[in-house]
């Protein structure tokens, strides 16, 4: 019990041994959360969590020791520049598509990293870990929960892309069998995947639920449809 709580002690103080460990803590939570974001193929996958961590660490080793020898050093403040300078970088995964915005959980995620880093950084090796399993589990569960519930809202909002020849008439006839109703059509001049074709963004709205799946796979399979997501 002795050599745990003297390991421990050890641990948090600033030496080779802690130092070591805090970096490889670091690239092992940083890369946990880090691996969802890259089997997503988001922009900021496993290497930026993982950088994003270490450096994050490596300043609150840097904040404790300047205290060390210092003595009179803030050791948070440091660590606050690093929780306010981590918007510049979460700004940069965040994508406005066709009016929707993109990537807000992988600047959150980025953000959640650096709170890790800094608590193993400073030696809080309990915090650290426990909040890197609650994050993952928030990021893998909740993804799940959040896809459920989407599928099954009364609101929708898709982007098609149909060859020149054929009518958008022809998906508003599918919707209103299905008692949808059509909220706003806009016309892209510009098509995305296909310059042959003609794009449409289309939010409706569903008097009773139904299963976004379905109705995109119905629209999907029509004739002369190139391209169709739910946005």
């Amino acid at each position: 019990m002795n050599f745990i709580i003297n390991l421990k002690n050890y641990l948090e103080d600033i030496n080779i041994l802690s130092i070591f460990v805090r970096m490889f803590l670091a690239i092992i939570c940083g890369g946990i959360i880090g691996l969802e974001r890259e089997d997503k193929n988001r922009p900021a996958g496993l290497r930026t969590h993982v950088l994003v961590c270490v450096g994050s660490a490596l300043v609150m080793i840097t904040s404790q020791y300047m205290f060390n020898v210092f003595g009179e050093s803030d050791v948070s403040r440091m660590g606050a520049q690093v929780i306010s300078g981590i918007g510049f970088l979460g700004a940069g995964t965040i994508i406005i598509n066709r009016g929707h915005v993109r990537g807000l959980t992988t600047a959150a995620g980025l953000w959640a990293v650096s709170c890790v880093g800094l608590a193993i950084g400073i030696g809080f090796y309990e915090g650290a870990i426990i909040g890197t399993l609650f994050i993952s589990l928030s990021m893998v569960l909740l993804r799940r929960f959040s896809h459920k519930f989407q599928d099954a809202s009364k609101s929708m909002d898709i982007y098609v892309e149909i060859d020149k020849t054929k009518s958008i008439n022809d998906i508003m006839n599918i919707l209103d069998s299905k008692g949808i109703d059509v909220t706003y059509l806009k016309y892209c001049d510009k098509p995305q995947y296909n310059e042959t074709a003609k794009g449409f963004m289309i939010s409706m709205s569903m008097s009773k639920r139904q299963s976004h799946t379905e109705l995109i796979y119905e629209i999907e399979k029509m004739n002369g449809v190139y391209y169709i997501e739910q946005i």
